[in-house]
């Protein structure tokens, strides 16, 4: 085994920290070294999405990626097994009369692969996927090699989780922001429809909010209207849509001209 390329596919596993992180490049980068660093001829990456539903994320190989496919399409599988149990399912000779998932069996060894390694890609209870690899000979990997394709898939998974935990961090803090935002302006428009009116705040927030609900708009919007507003009105004004001068319909006028009465 190449320990120098295995040294730098742990660094690049582990640094998800990078702003142009690809999470699909970095699927990619686990099923090519998986294959480069291993006794495999493909491998391939099946993740959950939010509904725990099983996708083809990654692989290495067209013929792997369908494979991947069949698995799910068909719910059959080791990777499934895998997923499923958080424990890692090897299929040692898929050609064997006995053999397990008779339809996925098939199509494997139809595309050439006799064995199939299933990894789990899981943090203690959680699991989000597996690692596949599919070998051309019968037996199971090597137990040295399968610890250093566990090993991949255990890293791979912390980078995973670490950058889905900083997205969700980066977009509570803008949601954070914007709700900081808002509390500033509702609190300028309360100042000046206590000022305005002679109210107490929150006297002048009660009006903000109830003028917001039966008018159907958001607070924020009111208030920021309220503090931008020329006029210090409230409830505000209705507002005119401009008017454009129509040519008018009427005749210059509906009544007869008067008759001049002959003199007597």
């Amino acid at each position: 085994m190449d320990t120098d390329l295995l040294s730098d596919t742990f660094v690049d596993l582990a640094d998800t920290m990078v702003a142009d992180f690809d999470v699909i490049d970095f699927l990619h980068l686990l099923t090519d070294r998986s294959v480069a660093l291993l006794a495999a001829g493909a491998a391939g990456v099946v993740l959950a999405d939010p509904r725990g539903e099983l996708r083809v994320a990654a692989a290495s190989s067209e013929e792997a990626g369908l494979l991947e496919l069949f698995q799910l399409q068909n719910d059959q599988g080791p990777c499934l097994e895998c997923f499923r149990t958080g424990r890692p399912v090897t299929a040692t000779d898929l050609g064997a009369p006995d053999r397990r998932w008779p339809r996925f069996a098939q199509a494997a060894t139809q595309a050439g692969f006799a064995t199939v390694e299933a990894l789990p890609m899981r943090l203690r209870d959680q699991v989000i996927g597996a690692l596949n690899l599919f070998r051309a000979e019968p037996g199971p990997l090597d137990p040295a090699d399968l610890r250093i394709a566990q090993a991949l898939a255990d890293v791979a998974t912390i980078g995973l989780l670490q950058e889905r935990t900083v997205r969700r961090r980066e977009a509570v803090a803008e949601q954070l922001q914007v709700a900081l935002n808002s509390r500033v302006v509702i609190e300028q428009a309360k100042g000046k429809l206590a000022e305005r009116l002679g109210l107490d705040m929150d006297r002048a927030f009660t009006m903000l909010r109830d003028y917001a609900r039966t008018t159907n708009q958001h607070l924020t919007d009111v208030a920021r209207d309220f503090v931008t507003s020329s006029t210090a009105e409230f409830p505000p004004p209705a507002r005119r849509q401009p008017s454009r001068r129509q040519p008018s319909l009427r005749q210059p006028s509906l009544r007869q001209p008067s008759r001049r009465q002959p003199d007597r």
